[in-house]
């Protein structure tokens, strides 16, 4: 890792939230987890991770967005990626982690994750631990199945349980309009419900008896750049769960549809909605729309690069 040695005082790490443009959900296994097929895309909205050393491990959070619900202490993903380092290589030390979180909190966009792959990058450039990139995308698999792509960041395939990532070619630009909501989703909760529903209606909507893949449309869409030909591929199996669970979610998906956006979709679990805009200018229409409307409507592009270490000098206290 480049930025920093044992000796600096801070080191500053940016990680980005993410989307899943296309996510197909297999059948439940006998462990109670899915196989899955995603394509991810890395946006501009970013966890920033401050980490100084300690003598323990401690935690504060905050951000543009509600935090109130971020954990502080060591059930926080973060401080558990930092103790995960430090026992993985024998660093007998801590860290003092400080968080800025500008990806919506329980919202289905990997905030969390992102603040346990800041933290993993943080801590083995202030530690001087120096393991390779494949050695953090161990551990960071080991925390959780979105905490590798928000190493890799970029736009990639994942499969099995999101986290065997195959990086994937993605031109251009695309612009994104993103409803956050401060009612979160309990992601098991969401799966769940997909399984209750799929039960019920099991001779229309059962999973396809093969493993969960991403089509080649999405695939040559991203290729491309070309967002109209993106926006005829988006898909999210878990969107008709979190719907039922969130039904006054599926208005603000009829409005943003209504007033330009080429898609719109639920963005992982939940409850954080997802609208593909044509170009940049669209995108603030569509934002300026939404938030006359009373959402809480954020702009952003991707695909952009993973956890890395800032040049960004200024200290947080």
């Amino acid at each position: 890792m480049s930025g920093a040695t044992a000796s600096t005082f801070q080191v500053h790490v940016r990680a980005p939230g993410k989307i899943n443009v296309f996510f197909e959900v297999g059948a439940v296994e006998s462990d109670g987890y899915h196989d899955v097929a995603s394509a991810y895309q890395a946006l501009s909205l970013y966890e920033d991770v401050w980490a100084e050393h300690s003598d323990g491990f401690s935690i504060e959070v905050a951000g543009s967005v509600d935090v109130a619900g971020v954990p502080l202490d060591e059930s926080n993903l973060a401080v558990r990626a930092a103790r995960l380092l430090a026992s993985t290589t024998g660093y007998s030390g801590g860290v003092h982690l400080t968080i800025h979180k500008a990806v919506p909190v329980a919202g289905g966009m990997g905030g969390g994750s992102a603040d346990a792959a800041g933290a993993l990058v943080a801590c083995d450039a202030l530690w001087g631990t120096g393991l390779a990139m494949s050695e953090l995308h161990e551990l960071a698999a080991e925390l959780g199945a979105d905490v590798p792509f928000s190493l890799l960041g970029g736009t990639a395939i994942g499969t099995g349980r999101g986290d065997e990532l195959s990086p994937a070619l993605a031109r251009g630009r695309f612009e994104w309009v993103l409803v956050s909501n401060s009612r979160g989703l309990s992601t098991p909760a969401v799966y769940q419900a997909l399984d209750e529903y799929r039960a019920q209606r099991v001779l229309d909507i059962s999973p396809a008896p093969r493993a969960p893949m991403v089509p080649p449309g999405v695939m040559q869409a991203l290729r491309a750049g070309d967002p109209d030909m993106l926006a005829l591929h988006v898909s999210n199996d878990l969107q008709v769960a979190a719907l039922a669970l969130r039904p006054d979610l599926a208005e603000i998906l009829e409005l943003g549809e209504r007033s330009g956006a080429l898609a719109g979709f639920v963005s992982g679990s939940g409850p954080t909605l997802a609208f593909l805009a044509r170009d940049e200018a669209s995108a603030l229409d569509l934002q300026v729309t939404l938030s006359a409307a009373g959402c809480d409507a954020l702009r952003a592009h991707g695909p952009v690069p993973g956890a890395r270490v800032s040049t960004d000098p200024t200290p947080r206290r």
